[in-house]
């Protein structure tokens, strides 16, 4: 009976850790004022659940009791410290701290805070997704660096630089004022993108796509919108489903790229298009939206097209001119350039395609080149169609992308 006890409380704690581990991590983190020491007071609290729990039997609220547990190891942990006399301060703020929130409100602030915190913009870029993964998600760092291919020492490097810049320059554990949210809430909104976008279109590497980071940066753009359902964070989540909706048509069983005129529609989520397009009306309806909620719009009509004939690349050149006014950038442009094309014609969209170029926007952008080249072929102006193919050739870091455009290359009429 023993035994089963005790395999019964692992299974309990370890199910509670999978669940709940970043929000008791989130509210150490406010409690205690340093994230390394929130993780090591994470664990023991954890630790000692599985000793504790098997005795006295598992909480009435297990969250309460691992972040009330958590604190008091960490007040342990600096009275036990050889450094007491440089922790003595420390000790003091933590006893002096207003003990847990037990309601529900203030452990969803204390991850908004969090969520904030990892995405500060005195933080760079690269530090902001490392941190976000590993403190919000809970990403081990070695899964860190496994999806960024980069080696984990380094990733780890950067989180531990991004920790000591949070300590150091007394970054404020706090959810902004009102009046700064706007900025702040871009920020982690383009955080979130940036994750997804590396797992929805690799930027090298051998793997067009990485449902590992896409799937985690959706995960993240749910707990925005529970915790913040802004307009943009609701727009933002309706542009990552509705892209996602497409994975299991991008890619041949070899992997090899697959493009959205020619992609098998019945592949498609249907449940993840249905949710999307739900929330990009609701973000629509706001009257408050912004450039994530428009490029959800765009997603929304050709996932509700029933095949290529059936777009509405009138609506779509339409929403593409809201965007442009929205967000101005030459890769907007280049989009709507492409809708285009196939609104208005195949010469239209090329001299948009040309004009960007004339004037030195996106001469290193191997995606401009390669819609010129597929533009190019179309119109039958084959030497023009080559070199085009073979600029986006030198510029493409991507293997499948690689692949693609070489076949097509090889395809052109000599």
């Amino acid at each position: 009976m023993g035994e089963d006890v005790a395999a019964h409380v692992r299974d309990s704690v370890d199910a509670i850790y999978r669940s709940d581990s970043r929000r008791v991590l989130a509210t150490l983190i406010r409690l205690l004022g340093d994230f390394d020491l929130a993780e090591e007071a994470l664990h023991d609290a954890f630790a000692a659940a599985v000793e504790q729990w098997a005795e006295n039997g598992i909480p009435a609220n297990p969250r309460a009791w691992l972040i009330s547990t958590g604190r008091f190891k960490a007040i342990d942990r600096l009275r036990k410290s050889a450094r007491f006399e440089s922790d003595a301060s420390a000790l003091d703020r933590i006893q002096a701290t207003e003990g847990p929130d037990d309601q529900e409100d203030g452990v969803e602030d204390d991850r908004l805070r969090l969520i904030f915190t990892c995405c500060h913009p005195a933080l760079s870029p690269d530090a902001q997704i490392a941190l976000t993964l590993r403190e919000v998600c809970g990403l081990t760092t070695e899964e860190v660096a496994h999806a960024f291919l980069a080696p984990a020492p380094t990733l780890a490097q950067r989180i531990v630089r991004a920790k000591g810049k949070i300590r150091d320059a007394k970054i404020p554990y706090e959810i902004p004022a009102r009046s700064d949210l706007p900025a702040r809430l871009d920020t982690v909104l383009h955080v979130i993108y940036l994750v997804f976008n590396e797992g929805y279109l690799a930027t090298s590497g051998a793997s067009l796509t990485r449902a590992d980071l896409s799937g985690e940066a959706i995960r993240l753009g749910r707990l925005l919108v529970e915790l913040l359902p802004e307009p943009e964070a609701i727009g933002l989540l309706a542009l990552m489903l509705l892209h996602e909706a497409r994975r299991a048509s991008r890619t041949t069983p070899a992997g090899e790229m697959i493009l959205l005129e020619e992609q098998d529609r019945t592949l498609w989520d249907q449940a993840q298009i249905a949710e999307g397009v739900e929330l990009v009306e609701n973000a629509l309806a706001s009257h408050r939206f912004g450039p994530y909620t428009l490029q959800a719009a765009i997603a929304a009509v050709h996932a509700e097209a029933s095949g290529p004939g059936a777009t509405d690349w009138a609506q779509i050149v339409g929403l593409y001119d809201v965007l442009l006014r929205a967000d101005p950038s030459p890769v907007i442009e280049l989009n709507r350039a492409a809708a285009i094309a196939m609104h208005d014609g195949p010469e239209a969209g090329l001299a948009l395609i040309d004009a960007i170029l004339v004037r030195g926007d996106l001469t290193d952008y191997h995606l401009a080149h390669a819609a010129r080249a597929d533009i190019c072929r179309r119109l039958g102006r084959n030497a023009d169609a080559r070199a085009s193919y073979q600029r986006a050739l030198a510029l493409v870091r991507q293997e499948p992308e690689r692949d693609f455009l070489a076949a097509r290359l090889r395809e052109l009429p000599h």
